[in-house]
């Protein structure tokens, strides 16, 4: 989940919230108290969460660049002038500073 701080056009952070640390521990949990039934499951979903939590802030960043791209309809190239546009399109409160740095993520991030 990204959020952002500020609205000042000069400045905007995007903020990068994890919390699989909470739901690693509830699954950890669950897996104590499981029936044989369940457990299968349950480990299967520890690891899930183990491997998105391995995964670094520019992964993060850029899968969140493709999917405000996609929910604007761009299928154009993610390292375009129209990526850009249309990621500030997404996002309005976006400055163009801040949007160019999130393309240079997805670009680095390829999927």
């Amino acid at each position: 989940m990204a959020g952002f701080l500020g609205v000042n056009t000069k400045h905007n952070v995007v903020l990068v919230i994890r919390d699989s640390d909470t739901i690693a521990t509830a699954l950890d949990q669950a897996l104590a108290e499981a029936t044989p039934e369940d457990r299968p499951g349950l480990e299967r979903a520890a690891a899930l969460v183990r491997a998105t939590a391995a995964t670094g802030e520019t992964r993060l960043r850029a899968r969140w660049v493709r999917s405000r791209l996609a929910a604007v309809g761009f299928t154009g190239a993610v390292d375009s002038v129209a990526a850009v546009k249309a990621l500030r399109q997404a996002e309005p409160k976006l400055s163009l500073l801040a949007a160019v740095q999130l393309q240079k993520d997805a670009v680095a991030e390829p999927e």
